[in-house]
C-alpha cells in the first residue's frame, strides 16, 4: 500500500509550504511517497502547483518515493527519457502512469492498481474499495484509519 503525501502534505493543504523541497523532505522523512508539481523550463526542473517557483536539480528528483507530475508538457516530455516516476493530466478521469499504475480522479471507480486520489474531497471515504494507495493532504489520518482496520 502507498501512502502518497499530496504535495508534502501530512494534515492538510498548506498552500504556502506545498512543493517547497523542505516541506517535501518532512514527508518523506516520515516515510511517506510524495506527489510533486514538477516543471521543465529552460533546460531547469521547478516544483510548484500553478507556476514554477522553486529550481531543483534532477538529482533531487531521483527519489523513488516520488509520484512526479509534470506540469507542462516539456517536463512530460523530458521525463519520458528517464526512469523516474511521473505521470501527466489534465481532468481526465484516470491516467495511467509510467510505472503502471492507474492515477485516478476523485470519485472515478478504481480496481488493484488505483491510487485513491485526494478521498477527502468526496462524501464519504469507502474503506471497503481495492486501490493500491492513497494521495491525499491529509496521508496520516488516512495512514492510521487503513492500518487500523488491518489490524481488525
Amino acid at each position: 500500500m502507498f501512502f502518497i503525501s499530496h504535495r508534502g502534505n501530512l494534515n492538510g493543504p498548506n498552500k504556502k509550504e506545498e512543493n517547497k523541497i523542505e516541506y517535501i523532505n518532512k514527508a518523506l522523512k516520515k516515510n511517506f511517497d510524495v506527489e510533486i508539481d514538477l516543471w521543465f523550463i529552460n533546460n531547469s526542473f521547478f516544483l510548484g502547483h500553478d507556476k514554477p517557483l522553486y529550481k531543483v536539480e534532477k538529482k533531487f528528483l531521483k527519489n523513488k518515493k516520488f509520484w512526479i507530475h509534470a506540469k507542462n508538457l516539456d517536463c512530460f516530455y523530458e521525463l519520458s527519457e528517464s526512469n523516474l516516476n511521473y505521470f501527466w493530466h489534465e481532468k481526465d478521469k484516470v491516467i495511467f502512469t509510467n510505472k503502471g499504475f492507474f492515477w485516478n480522479y476523485p470519485g472515478t471507480k478504481l480496481n488493484k492498481k488505483s491510487i485513491y486520489v485526494l478521498p477527502e474531497n468526496l462524501k464519504k471515504f469507502d474503506k471497503s474499495l481495492e486501490y493500491q494507495g492513497i494521495c491525499s493532504d491529509y496521508i496520516m489520518k488516512y495512514k492510521k484509519k487503513i492500518t487500523n482496520i488491518k489490524k481488525k
